[in-house]
Protein backbone atom coordinates (compact mmCIF):
# COMPACT_ATOMS: atom_id res chain seq x y z
CA UNK A 1 0.00 0.00 0.00
CA UNK A 2 3.19 2.54 -0.32
CA UNK A 3 2.68 3.10 -4.17
CA UNK A 4 0.89 6.19 -4.99
CA UNK A 5 -1.80 4.80 -7.28
CA UNK A 6 -2.21 1.71 -3.83
CA UNK A 7 -3.30 4.87 -1.26
CA UNK A 8 -6.72 4.75 -1.01
CA UNK A 9 -8.48 8.68 -1.45
CA UNK A 10 -10.60 9.66 1.57
CA UNK A 11 -12.60 12.27 0.84
CA UNK A 12 -12.96 14.14 4.45
CA UNK A 13 -16.50 16.28 4.40
CA UNK A 14 -16.73 19.18 6.85
CA UNK A 15 -18.60 22.40 7.14
CA UNK A 16 -22.26 21.79 5.84
CA UNK A 17 -25.47 23.96 6.71
CA UNK A 18 -25.78 23.74 10.56
CA UNK A 19 -25.38 25.79 13.70
CA UNK A 20 -22.28 23.54 14.70
CA UNK A 21 -20.70 24.13 10.78
CA UNK A 22 -17.57 25.67 13.11
CA UNK A 23 -17.40 22.68 15.36
CA UNK A 24 -17.00 20.53 12.13
CA UNK A 25 -13.46 22.64 11.05
CA UNK A 26 -11.53 21.53 13.70
CA UNK A 27 -12.67 18.09 13.64
CA UNK A 28 -11.70 17.54 10.13
CA UNK A 29 -8.44 19.43 10.19
CA UNK A 30 -7.73 17.18 13.20
CA UNK A 31 -8.63 13.71 10.76
CA UNK A 32 -6.65 14.74 7.68
CA UNK A 33 -3.23 15.72 9.61
CA UNK A 34 -3.65 11.74 11.14
CA UNK A 35 -3.87 10.17 8.13
CA UNK A 36 -1.59 7.92 7.42
CA UNK A 37 0.21 9.07 4.09
CA UNK A 38 1.51 6.22 2.86
CA UNK A 39 -1.82 4.75 3.11
CA UNK A 40 -4.29 7.26 2.33
CA UNK A 41 -4.21 10.37 -0.06
CA UNK A 42 -6.82 12.94 1.93
CA UNK A 43 -9.31 14.85 -0.27
CA UNK A 44 -10.64 18.19 1.98
CA UNK A 45 -14.43 18.49 1.18
CA UNK A 46 -15.84 21.40 2.22
CA UNK A 47 -19.85 22.15 2.36
CA UNK A 48 -20.40 25.95 2.89
CA UNK A 49 -23.29 27.10 4.77
CA UNK A 50 -25.21 28.11 1.89
CA UNK A 51 -24.81 24.08 0.88
CA UNK A 52 -22.10 24.74 -2.15
CA UNK A 53 -19.13 21.88 -1.90
CA UNK A 54 -15.85 22.29 -2.82
CA UNK A 55 -12.78 20.50 -3.02
CA UNK A 56 -9.63 21.72 -1.28
CA UNK A 57 -6.46 22.49 -2.89
CA UNK A 58 -3.67 20.75 -0.75
CA UNK A 59 -5.10 19.06 2.73
CA UNK A 60 -2.51 21.12 4.76
CA UNK A 61 -4.26 24.24 4.66
CA UNK A 62 -6.26 26.04 6.74
CA UNK A 63 -9.84 24.72 6.39
CA UNK A 64 -11.84 28.20 6.62
CA UNK A 65 -9.14 28.92 3.56
CA UNK A 66 -10.54 25.37 1.54
CA UNK A 67 -13.69 26.92 1.71
CA UNK A 68 -13.06 30.02 -0.09
CA UNK A 69 -10.32 28.57 -2.12
CA UNK A 70 -11.18 25.06 -3.31
CA UNK A 71 -12.90 24.37 -6.86
CA UNK A 72 -17.37 23.68 -6.62
CA UNK A 73 -17.59 20.08 -7.08
CA UNK A 74 -21.17 18.19 -6.80
CA UNK A 75 -20.92 14.31 -5.55
CA UNK A 76 -23.06 12.28 -8.44
CA UNK A 77 -25.59 9.78 -6.91
CA UNK A 78 -24.73 7.62 -9.95
CA UNK A 79 -22.72 4.85 -8.43
CA UNK A 80 -21.26 4.03 -11.68
CA UNK A 81 -19.66 7.58 -11.15
CA UNK A 82 -18.95 7.43 -7.57
CA UNK A 83 -16.84 10.50 -7.72
CA UNK A 84 -16.68 14.62 -7.35
CA UNK A 85 -17.93 15.94 -10.31
CA UNK A 86 -15.99 19.69 -11.30
CA UNK A 87 -18.54 22.71 -11.40
CA UNK A 88 -18.43 25.63 -13.59
CA UNK A 89 -21.09 28.66 -13.81
CA UNK A 90 -22.55 26.90 -16.66
CA UNK A 91 -23.27 23.61 -14.49
CA UNK A 92 -20.56 20.38 -14.29
CA UNK A 93 -17.07 20.05 -16.14
CA UNK A 94 -14.97 17.67 -17.42
CA UNK A 95 -12.02 16.55 -14.81
CA UNK A 96 -13.90 14.25 -12.69
CA UNK A 97 -11.91 12.91 -9.07
CA UNK A 98 -12.47 9.63 -7.67
CA UNK A 99 -12.66 8.84 -4.38
CA UNK A 100 -12.35 5.51 -2.74
CA UNK A 101 -13.80 6.17 0.82
CA UNK A 102 -16.08 9.07 2.33
CA UNK A 103 -15.04 10.38 6.25
CA UNK A 104 -18.21 12.50 6.90
CA UNK A 105 -16.94 15.07 9.92
CA UNK A 106 -19.92 16.83 9.82
CA UNK A 107 -22.48 17.47 13.47
CA UNK A 108 -25.65 19.01 13.04
CA UNK A 109 -28.23 19.16 10.22
CA UNK A 110 -27.95 17.97 6.60
CA UNK A 111 -24.63 15.68 7.79
CA UNK A 112 -25.14 13.85 10.75
CA UNK A 113 -29.08 13.27 10.25
CA UNK A 114 -28.80 10.54 7.65
CA UNK A 115 -29.18 13.01 4.82
CA UNK A 116 -25.80 13.00 3.31
CA UNK A 117 -25.53 9.07 4.35
CA UNK A 118 -28.59 8.79 1.91
CA UNK A 119 -26.75 10.51 -1.05
CA UNK A 120 -23.44 8.60 -0.34
CA UNK A 121 -25.13 4.90 -0.35
CA UNK A 122 -27.23 6.35 -3.76
CA UNK A 123 -23.23 7.01 -4.97
CA UNK A 124 -22.14 3.68 -3.79
CA UNK A 125 -19.53 4.84 -1.78
CA UNK A 126 -18.49 3.74 1.06
CA UNK A 127 -18.62 6.00 4.28
CA UNK A 128 -17.35 6.04 8.10
CA UNK A 129 -19.74 5.94 10.49
CA UNK A 130 -23.90 4.82 10.62
CA UNK A 131 -26.22 4.76 7.90
CA UNK A 132 -29.31 6.85 7.40
CA UNK A 133 -31.51 4.90 9.59
CA UNK A 134 -28.68 4.91 13.03
CA UNK A 135 -28.10 8.70 11.82
CA UNK A 136 -31.11 10.09 11.76
CA UNK A 137 -32.91 8.31 14.69
CA UNK A 138 -29.62 9.35 16.57
CA UNK A 139 -30.14 12.97 15.47
CA UNK A 140 -33.48 13.02 17.14
CA UNK A 141 -33.41 13.29 21.04
CA UNK A 142 -36.89 12.35 21.00
CA UNK A 143 -36.66 9.49 18.32
CA UNK A 144 -34.04 7.87 20.19
CA UNK A 145 -34.90 8.11 23.80
CA UNK A 146 -38.69 6.87 22.93
CA UNK A 147 -36.53 3.83 21.18
CA UNK A 148 -33.77 3.43 24.57
CA UNK A 149 -37.24 3.39 26.52
CA UNK A 150 -38.69 0.72 24.25
CA UNK A 151 -35.41 -1.02 24.40
CA UNK A 152 -35.82 -1.04 28.43
CA UNK A 153 -32.83 1.47 28.62
CA UNK A 154 -33.11 4.33 31.47
CA UNK A 155 -33.66 7.47 30.60
CA UNK A 156 -34.40 10.83 32.24
CA UNK A 157 -38.14 12.45 32.31
CA UNK A 158 -38.86 14.48 28.75
CA UNK A 159 -41.51 16.03 26.62
CA UNK A 160 -40.88 16.51 22.76
CA UNK A 161 -42.81 19.38 21.92
CA UNK A 162 -43.60 20.55 18.10
CA UNK A 163 -42.47 23.93 16.90
CA UNK A 164 -46.33 24.75 15.48
CA UNK A 165 -47.70 23.54 18.50
CA UNK A 166 -45.71 25.95 20.69
CA UNK A 167 -46.17 28.95 18.32
CA UNK A 168 -50.13 27.89 17.95
CA UNK A 169 -50.57 27.61 21.80
CA UNK A 170 -48.04 29.21 23.96
CA UNK A 171 -49.77 29.21 27.10
CA UNK A 172 -51.39 25.83 27.06
CA UNK A 173 -47.22 24.21 26.30
CA UNK A 174 -46.29 26.72 28.89
CA UNK A 175 -49.01 25.30 31.72
CA UNK A 176 -47.90 21.62 30.13
CA UNK A 177 -43.82 22.57 30.89
CA UNK A 178 -44.76 23.64 34.44
CA UNK A 179 -47.38 21.01 35.62
CA UNK A 180 -45.04 17.96 34.36
CA UNK A 181 -41.91 19.21 35.67
CA UNK A 182 -40.33 20.75 38.19
CA UNK A 183 -37.50 23.38 37.76
CA UNK A 184 -35.33 24.06 36.67
CA UNK A 185 -35.25 22.06 33.16
CA UNK A 186 -33.14 21.51 30.06
CA UNK A 187 -34.88 23.01 26.66
CA UNK A 188 -33.13 22.37 23.51
CA UNK A 189 -33.69 21.71 19.77
CA UNK A 190 -34.37 18.24 19.10
CA UNK A 191 -32.15 17.77 16.02
CA UNK A 192 -28.93 19.42 16.98
CA UNK A 193 -25.53 19.13 19.25
CA UNK A 194 -23.16 20.91 21.05
CA UNK A 195 -25.38 22.56 23.01
CA UNK A 196 -26.56 25.08 20.55
CA UNK A 197 -29.74 26.26 21.15
CA UNK A 198 -29.83 24.88 24.85
CA UNK A 199 -30.89 26.54 28.06
CA UNK A 200 -30.75 25.97 31.18
CA UNK A 201 -34.23 26.98 32.32
CA UNK A 202 -34.76 28.23 36.53
CA UNK A 203 -38.25 29.41 36.51
CA UNK A 204 -41.50 29.86 34.29
CA UNK A 205 -40.75 33.20 33.32
CA UNK A 206 -37.37 32.03 31.92
CA UNK A 207 -39.25 29.57 29.75
CA UNK A 208 -40.99 30.84 26.73
CA UNK A 209 -37.20 32.69 25.77
CA UNK A 210 -35.88 29.05 25.44
CA UNK A 211 -38.63 27.86 23.90
CA UNK A 212 -38.62 30.68 21.16
CA UNK A 213 -34.36 29.81 20.97
CA UNK A 214 -34.87 25.94 20.63
CA UNK A 215 -37.64 26.75 18.01
CA UNK A 216 -34.98 28.50 15.86
CA UNK A 217 -32.62 25.82 15.20
CA UNK A 218 -35.42 22.66 14.62
CA UNK A 219 -39.07 22.19 13.96
CA UNK A 220 -39.12 19.96 17.31
CA UNK A 221 -38.21 20.75 20.95
CA UNK A 222 -36.92 18.46 23.69
CA UNK A 223 -37.68 19.97 27.33
CA UNK A 224 -35.51 17.24 30.02
CA UNK A 225 -35.65 17.57 33.80
CA UNK A 226 -32.06 18.59 35.15
CA UNK A 227 -30.45 15.96 36.65
CA UNK A 228 -27.95 16.61 39.24
CA UNK A 229 -25.37 14.19 38.72
CA UNK A 230 -21.70 13.78 37.13
CA UNK A 231 -21.29 13.65 32.94
CA UNK A 232 -19.95 10.26 31.99
CA UNK A 233 -19.38 9.34 28.50
CA UNK A 234 -18.53 5.92 26.37
CA UNK A 235 -17.30 5.54 22.92
CA UNK A 236 -18.23 3.19 20.57
CA UNK A 237 -16.72 1.91 17.80
CA UNK A 238 -17.59 -1.32 15.58
CA UNK A 239 -20.28 -2.81 13.16
CA UNK A 240 -21.93 -6.16 14.17
CA UNK A 241 -19.59 -6.24 17.05
CA UNK A 242 -19.19 -3.16 18.71
CA UNK A 243 -16.69 -2.61 21.76
CA UNK A 244 -16.77 0.25 24.83
CA UNK A 245 -14.09 2.24 25.12
CA UNK A 246 -13.33 3.21 29.31
CA UNK A 247 -15.63 5.97 30.36
CA UNK A 248 -14.29 9.62 30.58
CA UNK A 249 -16.07 12.62 32.57
CA UNK A 250 -16.92 15.82 31.93
CA UNK A 251 -16.39 18.49 34.62
CA UNK A 252 -17.54 21.62 33.29
CA UNK A 253 -16.32 25.10 34.83
CA UNK A 254 -19.71 26.80 34.11
CA UNK A 255 -23.03 26.20 35.57
CA UNK A 256 -23.42 23.25 33.03
CA UNK A 257 -21.66 21.55 29.84
CA UNK A 258 -23.08 24.36 27.31
CA UNK A 259 -21.35 25.63 23.85
CA UNK A 260 -19.01 28.15 25.66
CA UNK A 261 -17.74 25.71 28.48
CA UNK A 262 -16.94 22.86 25.38
CA UNK A 263 -15.51 25.16 22.07
CA UNK A 264 -14.79 28.71 24.27
CA UNK A 265 -13.37 28.90 27.03
CA UNK A 266 -10.73 26.94 29.08
CA UNK A 267 -11.55 25.33 32.83
CA UNK A 268 -13.84 22.28 32.11
CA UNK A 269 -11.95 19.09 32.91
CA UNK A 270 -12.00 15.82 31.44
CA UNK A 271 -11.29 12.94 33.29
CA UNK A 272 -10.07 9.89 31.53
CA UNK A 273 -10.82 6.98 32.46
CA UNK A 274 -13.54 8.47 34.99
CA UNK A 275 -12.79 7.38 38.62
CA UNK A 276 -15.68 4.68 39.02
CA UNK A 277 -16.56 1.42 40.31
CA UNK A 278 -15.60 -1.96 38.06
CA UNK A 279 -19.18 -2.53 38.65
CA UNK A 280 -20.46 1.22 37.73
CA UNK A 281 -17.59 0.90 34.38
CA UNK A 282 -19.36 -2.63 33.48
CA UNK A 283 -22.37 -1.04 33.40
CA UNK A 284 -21.99 1.95 31.38
CA UNK A 285 -20.28 0.09 28.87
CA UNK A 286 -23.38 -2.55 28.47
CA UNK A 287 -25.57 0.55 28.33
CA UNK A 288 -23.63 2.07 25.58
CA UNK A 289 -23.07 -0.99 23.37
CA UNK A 290 -26.92 -1.50 24.11
CA UNK A 291 -27.88 1.94 22.53
CA UNK A 292 -25.30 1.59 19.52
CA UNK A 293 -27.37 -1.60 18.50
CA UNK A 294 -30.13 -0.28 19.55
CA UNK A 295 -30.02 2.36 16.90
CA UNK A 296 -28.38 0.14 14.80
CA UNK A 297 -25.32 2.45 14.33
CA UNK A 298 -22.16 1.48 12.34
CA UNK A 299 -18.94 2.41 13.37
CA UNK A 300 -18.71 4.94 15.86
CA UNK A 301 -20.83 6.94 18.57
CA UNK A 302 -20.38 8.40 21.63
CA UNK A 303 -22.62 7.55 24.38
CA UNK A 304 -23.81 10.33 27.04
CA UNK A 305 -24.80 9.19 30.93
CA UNK A 306 -25.41 11.21 33.86
CA UNK A 307 -24.94 9.97 37.14
CA UNK A 308 -27.00 10.47 39.80
CA UNK A 309 -25.43 11.56 42.81
CA UNK A 310 -28.09 10.83 45.23
CA UNK A 311 -29.38 8.08 43.98
CA UNK A 312 -26.32 6.60 41.96
CA UNK A 313 -28.17 5.89 38.90
CA UNK A 314 -27.38 5.51 35.47
CA UNK A 315 -29.18 7.64 33.32
CA UNK A 316 -28.69 7.22 29.65
CA UNK A 317 -28.62 11.22 28.17
CA UNK A 318 -27.95 10.44 24.13
CA UNK A 319 -26.47 9.54 21.58
CA UNK A 320 -23.67 10.94 18.81
CA UNK A 321 -22.96 9.28 15.75
CA UNK A 322 -20.45 12.01 14.81
CA UNK A 323 -18.48 12.98 17.56
CA UNK A 324 -16.22 15.82 18.22
CA UNK A 325 -13.17 14.46 16.62
CA UNK A 326 -10.33 16.37 17.37
CA UNK A 327 -6.77 14.78 19.03
CA UNK A 328 -8.18 16.38 22.00
CA UNK A 329 -11.96 15.39 21.99
CA UNK A 330 -13.73 12.66 24.09
CA UNK A 331 -14.32 10.38 22.02
CA UNK A 332 -10.34 9.47 20.29
CA UNK A 333 -9.52 10.24 24.15
CA UNK A 334 -11.80 7.56 25.92
CA UNK A 335 -9.68 4.65 23.33
CA UNK A 336 -6.58 6.24 23.91
CA UNK A 337 -7.18 5.66 27.38
CA UNK A 338 -8.50 2.02 26.03
CA UNK A 339 -5.32 1.40 23.71
CA UNK A 340 -5.92 2.73 20.99
CA UNK A 341 -4.02 5.63 19.28
CA UNK A 342 -5.78 8.31 17.27
CA UNK A 343 -4.02 7.84 14.40
CA UNK A 344 -4.92 3.61 14.54
CA UNK A 345 -8.37 4.89 15.54
CA UNK A 346 -9.28 6.47 12.15
CA UNK A 347 -7.26 3.76 10.18
CA UNK A 348 -10.00 1.45 12.01
CA UNK A 349 -13.09 3.23 11.17
CA UNK A 350 -11.74 3.65 7.83
CA UNK A 351 -11.89 -0.37 7.63
CA UNK A 352 -15.32 -0.29 9.38
CA UNK A 353 -16.47 1.59 6.24
CA UNK A 354 -14.92 -0.46 3.34
CA UNK A 355 -16.10 -3.69 5.76
CA UNK A 356 -19.87 -2.64 6.12
CA UNK A 357 -19.87 -1.16 1.89
CA UNK A 358 -18.46 -5.21 1.18
CA UNK A 359 -21.57 -6.59 3.10
CA UNK A 360 -23.82 -3.72 1.80
CA UNK A 361 -22.65 -5.09 -1.68
CA UNK A 362 -23.69 -8.70 -0.97
CA UNK A 363 -27.47 -7.60 -0.65
CA UNK A 364 -29.62 -8.06 -3.98
CA UNK A 365 -31.77 -5.25 -5.65
CA UNK A 366 -33.18 -7.33 -8.54
CA UNK A 367 -35.55 -10.13 -9.21
CA UNK A 368 -34.30 -12.38 -11.75
CA UNK A 369 -36.97 -13.58 -13.76
CA UNK A 370 -37.63 -17.04 -15.02
CA UNK A 371 -37.61 -16.71 -19.22
CA UNK A 372 -41.07 -15.45 -20.37
CA UNK A 373 -42.26 -14.08 -16.75
CA UNK A 374 -41.74 -10.64 -17.84
CA UNK A 375 -44.83 -10.79 -20.54
CA UNK A 376 -47.00 -11.94 -17.80
CA UNK A 377 -45.81 -9.30 -15.29
CA UNK A 378 -46.06 -5.98 -17.81
CA UNK A 379 -50.17 -7.68 -19.16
Amino acid sequence: MTSENKRLRVGVIFGGRSGEHEVSLASAASVMRALDPRKYEAVPIGIGKDGRWFVGTPAQKMLPDVLRQGHRVLLSADPNVAALMPLDERGPSSGSQRVDVIFPVLHGTYGEDGTVQGLLDLAGLPYVGSGVIGSAVGMDKDMQKRLFQQAGLPVGEFLAILRSEWEKGRESILKLVAKKFKFPVFVKPATLGSSVGMTKVHNRSELPGALDLAAEFAQKIVVERSIRGREIEVSVLGNDEPQAAVPGEIVPHREYYDYAAKYLEEGTRLEIPAKLSKAQVKKLQEYAVRAFRCLECRGMARVDFFLERRSGRILLNEINTIPGFTSISMYPKMWEASGVSYPELIDRLIQLALEEHREKQRTKYSIELPEGAGGALSA
